[in-house]
């Protein structure tokens, strides 16, 4: 017993170790956290907590199969932070980000906004992108009384959780009627076929809404077909498409699933347009789709085309820290960030109910993605641009207004 014993205190030392590692913030603002880490802080270099910063939490898939999404979010978040910083932060303090990976699973969302609010005591939080995780995390921040901003969930049951649960982008009944209305209008199309993901709240709410919208406008829906996040082959699916003889193919998922099918429509002959909505938006979707996903069309919430000198300012500032232009998700973080950051300094304090109130009377905020009026339902309220996939890019169609 007595040789076992420093044995047993030396593995206890490396797992108490391990664990620690496992909470402590690894980064800094302006840098991107490790990817392995489930948390990180950004805001300054300062460690959160203690009277002289004010700690904000964020949720975001930094890995798994929406990891664009979180980074692109990250990273818009991080520049919002930085600049409030460098004018000062907010009440003579500096603003911390405590950042939570999800691996893109709700599950892992819905226990790091718990850890945010038991453990970091935020005063805010923001995320998620993918409004399944968004779901997961709004219940538990409405119970806790602890406001939350998400950047781009486009499901209208996320702000239904609670009055402490808010967006900065458009909902998906105005994008499925976005869509619909291009669809019809702009491309004349007839008879459109849809391929839904049956485990995205997301994509499950862009299908009814697109389905209805296109049907009151003269058109028809040749076929409704569903496949799983993480699939792989989706040949029956779109075989039983091509029997239909659509016109065209919605397609409301996200670009992980959406570059394969796009590979294998083209394979089995399908030569008709694809459209979906924003959760399109990613460099990957070009890499996994390659010329198969030309022609194609998605709903999104702003173009760096935009010739406004705000945006203008914010790709350049983007691009010198990152080295990219900034996608729809980067602009969203970035305008989510400073919602919460001008709610900040307009609340009397930094209590739930105090910050609740000022982020609810949020009107005409400038964003990059558009200017920002929340509804009663705090809801944003704002065009939609329609982009057109071409030689490995998205460039600017048109905008539809609400």
């Amino acid at each position: 017993m007595r040789r076992l014993a420093p044995m047993l205190l030396a593995a206890l030392a490396v797992l108490a170790a391990a664990c620690e590692k496992k909470t402590q913030p690894t980064g800094e603002a302006g840098g991107p956290p490790a990817a392995q880490s489930p948390a990180t802080a950004q805001g300054g270099g300062a460690p959160p907590g203690g009277n002289d910063v004010i700690v904000l939490g964020e949720v975001g898939a930094l890995t798994g199969g929406q990891a664009t999404f979180g980074i692109s979010t990250r990273n818009g978040i991080a520049l919002a932070v930085k600049e409030a910083n460098a004018a000062g932060g907010v009440k003579g303090k500096k603003l911390v980000v405590r950042v939570y990976d999800d691996q893109s699973k709700p599950e892992e969302a819905a226990q790091a906004v718990t850890r945010l609010i038991t453990q970091d005591k935020v005063a805010l939080i923001l995320g998620e992108v993918a409004s399944s995780s968004s779901l997961a995390m709004a219940e538990k921040a409405q119970a806790a009384g602890v406001p939350m901003i998400t950047p781009s969930s486009t499901n209208p049951s996320v702000t239904e959780k609670g009055d402490y649960i808010f967006r900065v982008c458009f909902i998906d009944p105005f994008q499925g009627f976005v869509m619909a209305k291009f669809a019809r209008e702009n491309l004349k199309l007839n008879k459109v076929a849809v391929l839904q993901d049956n485990k995205s709240a997301y994509s499950i709410g862009l299908t009814e809404v697109f389905r209805q919208k296109f049907a009151e406008l003269g058109g028809k829906i040749t076929v409704t077909e569903s496949y799983s996040q993480g699939d792989t082959d989706y040949r029956a699916q779109l075989t039983a498409i091509k029997k239909t003889q659509p016109e065209g193919i919605y397609v409301p998922g996200y670009y992980s699933e959406v570059g394969v099918i796009a590979r294998q429509a083209r394979e089995l002959g399908l030569k008709v347009p694809l459209m979906g909505g924003d959760g399109w938006d990613s460099e990957k979707l070009f890499e996994l789709g390659g010329s198969a996903i030309d022609g194609s069309y998605f709903s999104n919430h702003y173009s760096p085309d935009n010739p406004d000198a705000r945006v203008k300012k914010f790709i350049a500032d983007y691009k010198a820290d990152y080295g990219a232009v900034p996608d729809a998700l980067a602009a969203l973080g970035y305008d989510a960030a400073r919602v919460a950051i001008d709610a900040l300094k307009r609340a009397p304090d930094t209590s739930g109910p105090a910050l609740r109130a000022a982020i609810a009377q949020t009107k005409d905020f400038p964003g990059v993605a558009g200017n920002i009026t929340l509804d009663e339902k705090r809801n944003a309220v704002k065009s939609a641009v329609v982009l057109k996939v071409e030689d490995g890019k998205s460039t600017y169609v048109t905008t539809i207004s609400p």
